[in-house]
């Protein structure tokens, strides 16, 4: 059986779990405590430990989806899930006060998930605020990180097709990757 693990990263409010139950062909483990931050995200309870589901691509081929949670008071959490992680969907909810900022925080927290497999960013929100706009997320990443190449997505996290296509990306470059190491002969195109 072949399995990814795929973390949903991002700050809290910008749609990890609601994506992974938009995913997950099995009912969610949430853990989910009353919200005490209510000026960072108005919504009345947030992950403290981690969402998981699951999804089958076909056959064999299965992704484990792991939601960390959003706050940084929870980073334990962070150390153990990328751990095991092959790839990440990093959700930035565009409404934010300065998504760009959280943005390159998560990225320089988990950068080593890019080396390992991959990395795709989601812009949640973009139906409540229209700036940024996207290419303005891919100038900042290629002015902080001109060495990477992540995509960008607009991503709404109620909406499975949508989330799955960054999602899918994800997995076709974890794939990729991998079956560069099982051949050190092929060269990338």
């Amino acid at each position: 059986m072949s399995e990814h693990v795929v973390l949903f990263a991002g700050p809290m409010g910008a749609g990890k779990t609601t994506a992974i139950q938009s995913l997950s062909e099995v009912p969610v483990v949430l853990t989910e405590a009353a919200n005490s931050d209510r000026v960072t995200a108005d919504k009345p309870t947030t992950t403290v430990a981690l969402d998981y589901g699951v999804l089958t691509l076909g056959g064999d081929e299965q992704v484990r989806l792991y939601g960390i949670p959003g706050q940084r008071r929870f980073n334990f959490m962070w150390s153990l899930l990328k751990r095991r992680a092959t790839g990440m969907v990093l959700l930035v909810h565009n409404d934010a006060p300065r998504p760009f900022d959280a943005m390159l925080e998560y990225l320089d927290e988990f950068g080593d998930l890019y080396r390992k497999g991959g990395i795709v960013i989601g812009v949640t929100r973009t139906d409540v605020s229209s700036r940024p706009l996207l290419p303005d997320y891919s100038e900042v990443l290629h002015q902080v990180h001109p060495d990477k190449t992540i995509p960008v997505f607009a991503v709404d996290p109620r909406d499975a097709r949508s989330v799955g296509l960054a999602l899918m990306v994800l997995v076709a470059n974890l794939e990729m990757r991998a079956a560069f190491v099982r051949d050190p002969e092929a060269v990338p195109v």
